[in-house]
């Protein structure tokens, strides 16, 4: 309990990812670090199937863990008090309609669900898009922090958010 959040509100001028009851630090640290690096801030809604804290995230999370923006909700529904008038993107294999096949905008939240369970109904019919990953028939589902990556890499990319530039 003793990791540090920078920011207190949800309100940000850039895309957002959320994820619902994370459960495999390494996934979490992961896109925590690629969060960090597209100026994309991280809400972790609670309760996480690990104990959180920076020792949870370091491993993949690099040196990143100090450039984060994250956000730690401790309910399903203090997270949604505070989302404001935010769409909710939820990437599921239950969807029908594929990621890049939906205008994003820049004020989006990426919801993904538990790498163990998904999300439960009442997080389904709540997000206001659900959007899958084609996959090969025979194959199950991506990894989270994979899965996260494509689907705000076309979000960025429709909306013009990636972070310029830096001419290294």
């Amino acid at each position: 309990m003793n990791y540090k959040c920078y920011f207190t509100s949800l309100r940000s001028e850039n895309m957002q990812l959320a994820l619902y009851q994370p459960d495999i630090p390494p996934n979490t640290g992961t896109i925590i670090r690629m969060a960090a690096c597209l100026n994309v801030q991280v809400n972790i809604i609670e309760p996480c199937g690990f104990p959180f804290g920076e020792k949870s995230f370091r491993r993949a999370g690099m040196d990143y863990i100090d450039q984060s923006r994250i956000i730690r909700h401790a309910s399903w529904e203090i997270f949604l008090d505070n989302i404001g008038l935010s769409r909710l993107i939820l990437l599921t294999t239950k969807a029908t309609e594929a990621y890049t096949d939906i205008a994003y905008l820049p004020d989006d939240i990426i919801l993904l669900g538990r790498e163990s369970a998904g999300v439960p109904d009442d997080v389904q019919t709540r997000a206001d898009r659900r959007v899958i990953i084609p996959m090969t028939p025979e194959t199950r589902s991506l990894n989270v922090a994979l899965s996260a990556s494509m689907v705000l890499g076309e979000a960025l990319r429709q909306t013009a958010l990636f972070p310029p530039l830096s001419g290294k």
